[in-house]
């Protein structure tokens, strides 16, 4: 049994953050948690506040799905595509400028020292699922897979190794399990490969070993954030354990944290009890994703209920907070701040 009179350690940004700048989000989550931070995104702010919505643009309008302004092939059109026909992602665009803005504020004493700058990038299947057509998604997926993976060779050689952290944010990965088990029998969750577990670690193979093992690498495992709802909730932590696990063990490199969702119904034994089976090593900080706005005392209830099943862990939110109002980011930040101490 764990002890619960200890404070859960460290506090994991997701990702998106409802502030206007990277600037703006350095600033606040510095001085807001303090000493609790490992790394620190950019916020995902403007056009990249949803998601992969802002990566449409990769794709030829025939291969889109309708309702992201896809057409129809033209006539006599052989429907094949090359490298050519894929734009890059300008995933590493972005995060070379916001590292600027990162590496400015630390000069200027804004951020502390020894906090990363945190990059959270979407493994290709989902932006694939998310925005192309199901007859294409086999063709484009390893057209888009090499963009993303030249994004992270570029962001590798800009930012230093002793600067950067990655994250991989699965949801895509998490729905095609659902949808296998019977869960999202919608059409859009199915995947296009099969097997699908087997066909996710190798990708994630491929996905891991493209950044070195110097940097510190983790994987945000998410049931979706559609108008502050999950695609379908969970019914308890097994899959995502099952899924860290398998993960874990045929990453070519170790892995630094793994975050999980936590519904904020969930206080209950049954949710957080497959994490005893959990089996990522010793050096894997696991995150858990309980903090919900305006309910402190659900958090620590929440918090209390993990420590009867897990030892060490940090908080999160469940998701990224790109479309969270204002009021309930403060909200979330104090929390986060009050149930935790500081380090990981």
């Amino acid at each position: 049994m764990a002890n619960t009179t200890q404070s859960p350690s460290g506090v994991l940004l997701v990702g998106s953050i409802p502030l206007s700048s990277a600037e703006e989000v350095f600033t606040i989550t510095s001085s807001e948690l303090p000493n609790r931070l490992q790394s620190i995104p950019d916020g995902e702010t403007g056009s990249r506040d949803n998601y992969i919505r802002w990566q449409d643009m990769c794709f030829p309008k025939e291969t889109l799905k309708p309702h992201l302004g896809g057409i129809d092939l033209p006539p006599g059109y052989p429907g094949t595509f090359t490298l050519a026909d894929v734009n890059p992602t300008h995933y590493d665009t972005v995060a070379l400028e916001s590292y600027k803005t990162f590496a400015k504020l630390r000069n200027e004493g804004i951020i502390p020292p020894g906090i990363r700058f945190q990059v959270s990038l979407p493994p290709p299947l989902n932006t694939i699922q998310g925005h192309v057509k199901q007859e294409f998604q086999a063709q484009i997926e390893p057209l888009y897979e090499q963009r993303m993976l030249e994004a992270v060779a570029t962001i590798i050689d800009g930012i230093p190794a002793e600067d950067l952290a990655l994250q991989w944010d699965l949801c895509f990965e998490i729905t095609a399990l659902e949808h296998q088990r019977g869960r999202l029998p919608d059409p859009f969750f199915k995947p296009h490969f099969s097997p699908v577990t087997e066909g996710i670690l190798q990708r994630m193979q491929r996905l891991l070993a493209a950044v070195p093992g110097k940097i510190p690498l983790g994987l945000h495992l998410c049931y979706g954030d559609y108008q502050h709802r999950h695609f379908v909730e969970p019914t308890d932590l097994s899959l995502l354990v099952d899924l860290a696990n398998q993960i874990a063990t045929v990453s070519p490199r170790p892995l630094s944290w793994i975050h999980m969702p936590v519904p904020k119904s969930r206080h209950d034994r049954a949710y957080f009890d497959p994490l005893r089976h959990l089996d990522i090593g010793d050096t894997v900080h696991l995150y858990l994703g309980l903090v919900h706005p305006n309910d402190e005392e659900g958090t620590r209830r929440r918090i209390s209920t993990a420590q009867s099943v897990v030892q060490r862990f940090g908080v999160a939110t469940e998701c990224g907070m790109g479309r969270t109002p204002r009021a309930e980011l403060d909200s979330i930040l104090a929390i986060s701040r009050n149930v935790t101490t500081g380090g990981v």
